[in-house]
């Protein structure tokens, strides 16, 4: 399906009713009144000055709230006159698990919600890709409601993250367990697994001041008990976003302790075949000092053929030595 059109600065209008969807475009914004019944959706991927500014005035958004959608990239939740603002950081997908965080700014008013980003956010394209006759269930949202819905997609970029980093650990955990394990060669694996969950846990932790902020009681538009049970979900969602986040680094640290586990492995089976050939060599270096020692002995006289029956000897107990080592699994 074909992404919905968009205008020439990046901006995409989208009128929701309870029946589907109609695209806009930016001068329609001006003479458009807005019912009960609908819900307006202005995203705006990079966009020019002038035309972020044509959609504010067209909204009767004040200029602050530009200010605050163009400004800090740290996560926040604030409200203005006759709208609020949610300032949040998404995950964008990358090879090797280099988590890119992508700003997406939301502000909601009566009837409309305003998203702005700088970048393509893949759950904002799935919403603008969607059937517009099939797009009747978020016209039945008010803008508070479609604001946590979004805020809830955007949950769900870490969740994938997270996802994609378990079965990278499984990967790294096959081949530490394999019969070549890695070696050291796994430690700079583990040196990025280690920076990549620590990564995800910076860039979702600064979101409590927005999720709590949201579920909160003095928040919830005219006090509707449905939004504020949308919110108060979405908190719950961002507190097992956090769980999962911090169950990434555990993954880690186990990956680690197995890692130490199959290394220490390793080293046993040197040292048990190290100790057996002491043992071995230890044992003809034994028979090869009494035939050194200065005694009279019969056995010297057989000269260069009680040589070669030393010789033979000593390398029959050495095989035999390696036979009973390996029924017995020293080796």
């Amino acid at each position: 399906m074909n992404s919905a059109p968009e205008g020439p600065d990046g901006i995409c209008i989208t009128l929701y009713r309870d029946t589907g969807s109609t695209q806009l475009a930016l001068n329609d914004l001006s003479s458009l009144r807005l019912a009960d019944d609908e819900l307006l959706w202005v995203d705006a991927c990079g966009g020019e000055e002038e035309s972020l500014r044509s959609v504010w005035d067209a909204l009767g958004l004040k200029g602050n709230s530009l200010v605050a959608c163009q400004g800090s990239t740290n996560p926040r939740l604030e409200k203005f006159a006759g709208c609020f603002m949610a300032k949040v950081v998404a995950i964008i997908p990358s090879e090797a698990l280099r988590f890119r965080g992508a700003v997406l700014t939301i502000i909601a008013g009566p009837n409309f919600v305003v998203t702005h980003h700088d970048e393509e956010i893949d759950f904002l394209s799935d919403i603008k890709d969607r059937d517009p006759d099939a797009a009747c269930d978020i016209g039945c949202l008010g803008e508070a409601s479609f604001v946590a819905a979004v805020l809830d997609w955007h949950l769900s970029t870490y969740f994938a993250a997270c996802a994609r980093f378990e079965v990278e650990i499984e990967r790294l955990e096959s081949r530490i367990l394999s019969d070549q394990p890695p070696g050291r060669s796994a430690l700079p694996q583990l040196c990025a697994m280690r920076g990549a969950a620590s990564r995800l846990r910076r860039m979702l932790a600064p979101h409590r001041i927005v999720f709590d902020g949201l579920s909160r009681a003095d928040f919830v538009p005219d006090g509707n008990e449905e939004v504020a049970r949308h919110l108060r979900d979405l908190d719950d969602r961002f507190e097992r976003a956090m769980d999962v986040v911090e169950n990434a680094r555990d993954l880690v640290v186990g990956s680690f302790q197995l890692f130490s586990t199959q290394t220490e492995l390793q080293t046993n089976e040197r040292m048990k075949l190290l100790t057996f050939v002491t043992v071995v060599t230890g044992l003809l270096a034994v028979i090869a000092g009494a035939l050194g020692m200065n005694f009279e002995a019969n056995f010297f006289g057989a000269k260069t053929l009680g040589f070669w029956l030393a010789v033979l000897l000593m390398a029959s107990l050495g095989v035999a030595a390696v036979v009973i080592g390996k029924r017995r699994g020293w080796l």
